[in-house]
This record gives structure tokens, C-alpha cells and sequence, in this order.
């Protein structure tokens, strides 16, 4: 869910259900990173309630569109970390059955 300020779209909150601070804050690194973004920062409402609020501002692309970029980027990161992670194992696994 957005909630954005009436015709600025440069500024929104976004609030994720069923997520918590795993995703949060790597969303929020990653938000931190891009150039065109001032500001950055989550909450999480209450401890019982498995949602994170995500403050963007930018500096004058749409908020919803720099997350969307973000997200991105993000999932990009994790496949080359699955990746190189498998990679890793395979080669362990090669060299371990050469003794």
C-alpha cells in the first residue's frame, strides 16, 4: 500500500505486510545508495504486527519508481550472492571428492 502527498509523487510512505526487518533494511540500504533519493528510513509500527512502513524522498523522480529500481537492484544482488554461494559449493564439493 502507497500513501504519497497529493500530486507530489516525489515523497511517499509504503507499507509492506508480512515483512520485517530483513527486508526493510536491506531495502532501505540499497534506497540509501541511489543518487537520486534524499531521503531514506523505515519503522515498524508495533512489534506484534508483521508490516514496515518505508519513507522516500527523492529529488524529483517518482518515489514509486525509485523503490520499484531498488527492489531491483536488490533482487540482483541476491542472485549473484545465490550464485556465487552455489558456485562455492559445487567447487567444494569437486575438490572435496578428489581425497
Amino acid at each position: 500500500m502507497e500513501h504519497t502527498s497529493f500530486g507530489d509523487q516525489r515523497n511517499a510512505t509504503f507499507s509492506l505486510n508480512e515483512e520485517d526487518h530483513t527486508l526493510a533494511n536491506a531495502l532501505r540500504f540499497t534506497l540509501n545508495q541511489d543518487p537520486r533519493v534524499m531521503f531514506c528510513g523505515y519503522s515498524i509500527p508495533h512489534p506484534s504486527e508483521a508490516r514496515v512502513n518505508i519513507r522516500v524522498q527523492t529529488t524529483g523522480d517518482p518515489a514509486r519508481e525509485v523503490l520499484k529500481d531498488a527492489c531491483q537492484e536488490l533482487m540482483q544482488m541476491c542472485q549473484h550472492v545465490r550464485t556465487t554461494l552455489d558456485n562455492a559449493v559445487a567447487d567444494f564439493k569437486k575438490e572435496s571428492s578428489r581425497r
